[in-house]
């Protein structure tokens, strides 16, 4: 089963540009292991943040990779820069397919949902039913993903070529009754979301 590892990486708003060059460079070292799925910088919510996604088909270089940042003195590099640094340890919903570089448009959503105990179950089950009934919306969806570590809690990410575009699909689909998926609501304890631009060399963008 494929991981995913998300990075969120916090600096200054006018050194956004050191700050993903740096987390780059760590993840194309020589050394690093997995696969950088996308990278990009939060444009509407939590500002000064910078994303870095990737994927790993072995757990044990998702170790190795997690023991090489927490472990250095200078973790993606950045340290001249960073200002705070988490790195999240995701799988992926089972019934979707791994993630592969494609052009979305440029935006993306990050939405995260802190699940009530026990909630994940029920989630899982909702979001199998609708992906297909669904499909003009969620082919729109880069990932959906359940965290491995720290609170239960799904992590999904959206591309789009606009505000104007997710709003119109959300719209349509509420109207329809295909979206939200069913139970799913029910088991949000909270919910954030963040809208991100993609970097200029990113697998996704």
């Amino acid at each position: 089963m494929m991981l995913y590892e998300l990075a969120t990486l916090s600096g200054p708003l006018l050194r956004l540009d050191e700050l993903s060059g740096a987390a780059r460079s760590w993840v194309d070292d020589a050394d690093a292991a997995g696969r950088l799925m996308g990278m990009w910088r939060s444009d509407i919510g939590t500002l000064g943040q910078v994303f870095v996604l990737r994927g790993f088909e072995i757990e044990e270089d998702q170790r190795r990779e997690r023991q090489r940042a927490l472990f250095s003195t200078n973790p993606f590099n950045a340290n001249a820069v960073c200002t705070a640094l988490s790195m999240e340890t995701y799988a992926p919903f089972p019934f979707l397919p791994p993630v592969r570089p494609r052009s979305y448009g440029g935006l993306f959503e990050f939405r995260t949902y802190h699940l009530k105990p026990g909630g994940l179950p029920a989630t899982l089950a909702g979001w199998k039913d609708v992906i297909e009934p669904a499909k003009r919306y969620t082919d729109h969806l880069v990932v959906n993903m359940y965290a491995l570590d720290g609170p239960p809690r799904i992590t999904h990410i959206w591309g789009f070529s606009s505000l104007d575009e997710r709003r119109t699909l959300r719209a349509e689909h509420y109207a329809a009754r295909l979206w939200p998926p069913k139970g799913g609501p029910e088991q949000i304890a909270s919910a954030s979301s963040t809208i991100a631009i993609a970097e200029r060399d990113s697998p996704l963008g």
